[in-house]
């Protein structure tokens, strides 16, 4: 069984604050020694520019984490057509965006075509990406990341609310399915034979 509710439904995306954010440009090199010189910080860049900075998140939150990512790097290291990532992995988006899903997973056929340099952020949307939803974070920030995604051509998506014991999959060209407490969820065609268990996740 996969999920006790599903549904489909509109989902919120309107800006939080209305003071204009304070934004700092960088160069692609200067994000990537931010990134290098603070280890214990999260940083991603919105295509506008916008400079996030994500402290390290509680104990909760980090076991749940490590529970999810260690699931596909499972499955990834079984199925081998591709490498598995977490959260300390960068992706340069094709907006320009440097974003750091909480899981992440590209296909070997993509990465070898483009060759890319190992000590580099990857230039290029993964194929299926996960967020995590923290206590701190604001639903529709994180909603607004997932529409992102599928903005720039990853294939599936999952936001994992835990306060709410939802999941929200996200598909390109389709709306937006929610479901409530699910027990599994599928990769479906994206990552075949994959089945993430949330037992653990939800606790």
């Amino acid at each position: 069984m996969v999920a006790s509710v599903s549904k489909t439904e509109p989902i919120e995306t309107e800006p939080i604050f209305e003071l204009d954010p304070i934004v700092i440009q960088l160069t692609d090199e200067q994000f990537e020694e931010l990134c290098r010189n603070n280890r214990d910080l999260r940083f991603e860049q919105t295509a506008a520019g916008d400079l996030i900075i994500m402290p390290p998140t509680g104990w909760e939150t980090g076991n749940r984490n490590s529970e999810m990512t260690y699931q596909v790097q499972a499955w990834s290291r079984k199925i081998k057509t591709g490498k598995a990532f977490d959260s300390s992995t960068g992706f340069i988006l094709p907006n320009g965006a440097k974003r750091s899903p909480d899981a992440s997973w590209v296909s070997q056929v993509r990465l070898d075509a483009l060759n890319p340099n190992p000590d580099k952020f990857l230039p290029l949307a993964p194929d299926f990406a996960i967020e995590l939803r923290s206590k701190s974070d604001n639903l529709r920030t994180v909603r607004q990341k997932m529409l992102e995604y599928m903005a720039v051509g990853v294939r599936l998506g999952w936001l994992i609310n835990p306060q709410d014991k939802q999941v929200e999959i996200y598909r390109l060209n389709q709306p937006v399915e929610i479901l409530q407490s699910p027990e599994q969820l599928s990769g479906e065609a994206v990552l075949p034979g994959f089945v993430l268990e949330l037992k653990e996740i939800w606790g």
